[in-house]
């Protein structure tokens, strides 16, 4: 998706917005977390060290016990609410980790709780959700989207006078969030060079930004989001915080149509480079992620290694550290995991092929079309009429992606080639 396709400027400019996190106020929130949420480790990754000739260090965020960073705002703020505040009870908005900080920090404080999530939510982070939360946290699926389902909190917190606990346009927030900062610089003696996060709505962001402004002013701090929700690099472009009209929700912990205001302002001033990542890079980096070191991540989770190769040359011979937000990821996901990853890596591919309605058609498409190393994975096939020709919605796999190219010539020579869809969203949206 092109960003400028789908832009509506809305939002303060940086001027409004005087807003920066203290370390101070950092170091207190360190401490008030300190009850739910232990020091998760920063341990060296051995594969990826020796990849790109770096020290590469692994924030480990998704080893929390709700699975992500998200804890440290949601029980910063909360716990910051005094008696009448916490006794009418706390809403909040959520894609799902934040949502499993806030269920947790309320069944620990004892308070009532009302998440409101997207309905496209994974199951799983539901189901965590509620669990952590039991009988004090009721959940609310409203919307497609994020901000579909804050929309609807902030009216329900409005109506019933309670109070927004926001995932990350909130000074308690972000200051909880940026203990994980405090954090790396404690156990990483020596110079960090290059500090990788995941943005969303730019809460971790910020509050890193005030940590290293204060304690590692040279550590070059690069933000990291899905290509398909490009809310932060899009503002950065406009020079104001814009809302965009449609996003890929797929990175569901990172998909944004509005970065917060604080964020914006904090971000655009104070972070070396802010970039995007194609889904289906992601994709594999999840895969890899799991296969080779045995992490489990999320989408968002893995943004911060998707990226790295962008910086392989910059990086070499450096100190730096990624950091791994969350873990959340459901099981049920890994086929399209696996399907965007093999399309990203041009190895999947969908036809519309025209089988002539003759005994052994398919026979010879498998014998003389397909290469050696070509696999069928898809096959959907209605003889709908007595034309000549049939078509079939045929998924093949490659070995290689300079197999296509062949692959499409012999079946034109042969005459079996109707379309190709890979090349056509809509089309292949509808028929795949």
């Amino acid at each position: 998706m092109n960003p400028n396709d789908a832009l509506t400027p809305k939002g303060k400019g940086l001027e409004d917005i005087p807003y920066f996190p203290q370390i101070a106020d950092i170091r207190k929130a360190a401490e008030t977390i300190r009850q739910v949420a232990e020091v998760t480790p920063l341990v060296s990754s051995i594969r990826l060290s020796k990849l790109y000739g770096a020290n590469i260090l692994l924030k480990r965020e998704d080893l929390h016990r709700v699975r992500s960073y998200k804890i440290r705002g949601a029980f910063n703020k909360i716990s910051s609410l005094s008696k009448e505040e916490m006794d009418r009870g706390v809403v909040c908005a959520s894609a799902g980790n934040h949502a499993q900080g806030v269920a947790f920090a309320c069944n620990h404080l004892g308070i009532q709780g009302t998440v409101f999530m997207p309905s496209v939510t994974p199951k799983q982070k539901i189901e965590q959700t509620q669990m952590f939360g039991g009988e004090n946290v009721q959940i609310v699926l409203e919307g497609d989207t994020y901000d579909d389902a804050s929309n609807a909190a902030n009216q329900f917190c409005k109506a019933h006078g309670k109070t927004f606990v926001h995932p990350f346009d909130d000074p308690k927030t972000i200051e909880g969030q940026a203990t994980v900062g405090l954090e790396i610089v404690e156990q990483e003696k020596e110079t960090i060079d290059y500090l990788f996060v995941a943005v969303g709505g730019g809460g971790l962001a910020s509050g890193l930004c005030g940590v290293f402004k204060a304690l590692s002013p040279q550590t070059k701090i690069i933000g990291v989001e899905p290509e398909g929700a490009p809310a932060m690099v899009t503002s950065m472009k406009m020079g104001v915080n814009t809302e965009l009209n449609q996003i890929d929700k797929f990175v569901d912990g990172a998909a944004v149509k509005k970065v917060g205001d604080l964020a914006f302002s904090i971000c655009s001033k104070n972070l070396y480079d802010m970039v995007t990542v194609a889904e289906g890079k992601v994709c594999q980096t999840i895969l890899d992620l799991y296969n080779r070191d045995a992490i489990v991540v999320e989408p968002a989770g893995a943004l911060t290694i998707a990226v790295l190769d962008r910086f392989a040359e910059e990086i070499k011979g450096k100190n730096v550290v990624c950091i791994l937000s969350g873990s959340n990821n459901d099981i049920t996901r890994t086929p399209e995991i696996k399907e965007r990853a093999l399309l990203y890596a041009k190895l999947k591919h969908y036809f519309i092929v025209r089988f002539p309605q003759r005994p052994g058609a398919l026979k010879q498409f498998v014998a003389e079309i397909l290469g050696p190393d070509d696999d069928i994975t898809h096959f959907e096939y209605s003889k709908k009429s007595s034309k000549e020709n049939a078509p079939a919605i045929v998924g093949i796999e490659l070995k290689s992606p300079d197999d296509l190219q062949p692959l499409i010539q012999r079946m034109k020579s042969k005459g079996f080639f109707g379309d190709y869809l890979n090349d056509k969203p809509d089309l292949f949206q509808y028929l795949v």
